[in-house]
Protein backbone atom coordinates (compact mmCIF):
# COMPACT_ATOMS: atom_id res chain seq x y z
CA UNK A 1 0.00 0.00 0.00
CA UNK A 2 0.99 3.65 -0.96
CA UNK A 3 2.05 5.66 2.11
CA UNK A 4 1.04 9.45 1.40
CA UNK A 5 2.34 12.56 2.95
CA UNK A 6 -1.31 13.66 3.57
CA UNK A 7 -4.91 12.04 3.85
CA UNK A 8 -6.45 15.00 3.62
CA UNK A 9 -6.51 17.39 -0.14
CA UNK A 10 -7.99 20.11 -0.99
CA UNK A 11 -8.84 20.21 -4.82
CA UNK A 12 -10.24 23.53 -7.08
CA UNK A 13 -10.68 24.18 -10.52
CA UNK A 14 -12.31 26.77 -13.34
CA UNK A 15 -14.19 25.50 -15.78
CA UNK A 16 -11.16 24.08 -18.34
CA UNK A 17 -9.92 22.22 -15.28
CA UNK A 18 -13.44 20.68 -13.89
CA UNK A 19 -13.58 17.55 -16.00
CA UNK A 20 -9.89 16.98 -14.85
CA UNK A 21 -10.41 17.65 -11.88
CA UNK A 22 -13.96 15.05 -11.62
CA UNK A 23 -11.47 12.31 -12.39
CA UNK A 24 -8.74 13.48 -10.23
CA UNK A 25 -10.80 13.60 -7.20
CA UNK A 26 -12.72 9.73 -8.38
CA UNK A 27 -9.06 8.23 -8.04
CA UNK A 28 -8.19 9.75 -5.29
CA UNK A 29 -11.67 8.47 -3.33
CA UNK A 30 -10.00 5.11 -4.65
CA UNK A 31 -6.97 5.73 -2.48
CA UNK A 32 -9.17 6.47 1.10
CA UNK A 33 -7.96 9.84 1.02
CA UNK A 34 -10.20 12.51 2.08
CA UNK A 35 -10.94 15.26 -0.87
CA UNK A 36 -12.42 18.44 -0.08
CA UNK A 37 -13.89 19.80 -3.41
CA UNK A 38 -13.83 23.40 -3.84
CA UNK A 39 -15.19 24.00 -6.78
CA UNK A 40 -15.90 24.79 -9.51
CA UNK A 41 -18.63 22.90 -10.49
CA UNK A 42 -19.31 23.16 -13.84
CA UNK A 43 -17.33 23.23 -17.21
CA UNK A 44 -20.18 24.61 -19.29
CA UNK A 45 -19.71 28.28 -16.84
CA UNK A 46 -16.81 30.54 -17.05
CA UNK A 47 -15.35 31.47 -13.83
CA UNK A 48 -11.99 33.31 -13.02
CA UNK A 49 -9.28 31.09 -11.64
CA UNK A 50 -8.27 33.56 -9.37
CA UNK A 51 -11.08 32.95 -7.27
CA UNK A 52 -10.14 28.95 -6.96
CA UNK A 53 -6.92 29.17 -6.08
CA UNK A 54 -7.90 31.69 -3.17
CA UNK A 55 -10.38 29.77 -1.52
CA UNK A 56 -8.00 27.04 -2.21
CA UNK A 57 -4.79 28.92 -0.24
CA UNK A 58 -6.73 30.07 2.22
CA UNK A 59 -7.76 26.27 3.36
CA UNK A 60 -3.73 25.32 3.21
CA UNK A 61 -3.40 26.28 7.04
CA UNK A 62 -1.07 23.90 7.84
CA UNK A 63 1.99 21.70 7.31
CA UNK A 64 -0.38 18.39 6.54
CA UNK A 65 -2.58 20.16 4.28
CA UNK A 66 -2.03 19.54 0.33
CA UNK A 67 -3.93 21.00 -2.97
CA UNK A 68 -4.51 20.52 -6.41
CA UNK A 69 -5.67 23.46 -8.85
CA UNK A 70 -6.32 22.90 -11.90
CA UNK A 71 -7.06 25.30 -14.58
CA UNK A 72 -6.35 25.27 -18.79
CA UNK A 73 -2.55 25.56 -18.91
CA UNK A 74 -2.04 25.47 -15.09
CA UNK A 75 -0.19 28.76 -15.39
CA UNK A 76 -2.45 31.30 -14.26
CA UNK A 77 -3.52 29.07 -11.13
CA UNK A 78 -0.18 29.07 -10.35
CA UNK A 79 0.30 32.16 -10.34
CA UNK A 80 -2.62 33.46 -8.22
CA UNK A 81 -2.18 30.75 -5.91
CA UNK A 82 1.35 31.71 -5.38
CA UNK A 83 0.17 35.21 -4.27
CA UNK A 84 -0.67 33.71 -0.58
CA UNK A 85 2.66 33.76 1.62
CA UNK A 86 2.26 30.18 2.96
CA UNK A 87 1.51 28.72 -0.50
CA UNK A 88 4.62 26.85 -2.40
CA UNK A 89 2.14 26.14 -5.79
CA UNK A 90 4.03 24.41 -8.45
CA UNK A 91 3.12 23.84 -11.91
CA UNK A 92 4.29 20.29 -13.42
CA UNK A 93 3.48 18.36 -16.12
CA UNK A 94 5.01 14.84 -15.38
CA UNK A 95 6.69 12.62 -12.67
CA UNK A 96 9.94 13.93 -11.87
CA UNK A 97 8.94 17.58 -11.79
CA UNK A 98 6.39 16.46 -9.52
CA UNK A 99 8.54 14.34 -7.04
CA UNK A 100 11.34 17.48 -7.65
CA UNK A 101 8.54 20.00 -6.63
CA UNK A 102 8.07 18.10 -2.82
CA UNK A 103 11.32 17.10 -2.46
CA UNK A 104 13.49 19.94 -3.34
CA UNK A 105 10.54 23.18 -3.15
CA UNK A 106 8.44 21.70 0.01
CA UNK A 107 5.38 22.82 -3.27
CA UNK A 108 2.55 22.39 -1.11
CA UNK A 109 -0.01 22.88 -4.07
CA UNK A 110 0.06 20.58 -7.35
CA UNK A 111 -0.77 23.00 -10.08
CA UNK A 112 -2.00 21.43 -13.50
CA UNK A 113 -2.58 22.21 -17.17
CA UNK A 114 -6.02 20.48 -18.28
CA UNK A 115 -5.10 21.42 -21.90
CA UNK A 116 -1.80 20.36 -21.87
CA UNK A 117 -1.50 16.90 -19.65
CA UNK A 118 -2.85 13.47 -20.28
CA UNK A 119 -5.36 12.40 -17.77
CA UNK A 120 -3.14 9.49 -17.19
CA UNK A 121 -0.14 11.40 -16.81
CA UNK A 122 -2.06 13.60 -14.28
CA UNK A 123 -3.05 10.43 -12.06
CA UNK A 124 0.56 9.83 -11.86
CA UNK A 125 2.22 12.69 -10.89
CA UNK A 126 -0.41 13.39 -8.57
CA UNK A 127 0.34 10.12 -6.81
CA UNK A 128 3.72 11.44 -6.83
CA UNK A 129 3.13 14.71 -5.44
CA UNK A 130 1.48 13.09 -2.39
CA UNK A 131 3.93 10.08 -2.16
CA UNK A 132 6.97 12.60 -1.95
CA UNK A 133 8.70 13.71 1.22
CA UNK A 134 10.31 16.97 1.82
CA UNK A 135 14.01 16.47 1.76
CA UNK A 136 14.90 19.63 3.35
CA UNK A 137 18.77 19.82 4.39
CA UNK A 138 20.26 22.66 1.64
CA UNK A 139 16.49 22.92 0.72
CA UNK A 140 15.06 23.72 3.61
CA UNK A 141 17.18 26.78 3.95
CA UNK A 142 15.89 27.50 0.37
CA UNK A 143 12.78 27.22 1.41
CA UNK A 144 12.70 29.31 4.28
CA UNK A 145 13.94 32.26 2.20
CA UNK A 146 10.28 32.11 -0.08
CA UNK A 147 8.67 32.63 3.29
CA UNK A 148 10.25 36.02 4.29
Amino acid sequence: MTKFITQKVFIASDHAGFTLKETIIEELKKLKLEIFDLGCDSAETSVDYPDFAQKLSKEITNDSNYGILICGSGIGISIAANRFKHIRAALCHNVKSAKLARTHNNANVLCLGARLIKEKNSIALVKAFLNTEFEGGRHGRRVEKLSK
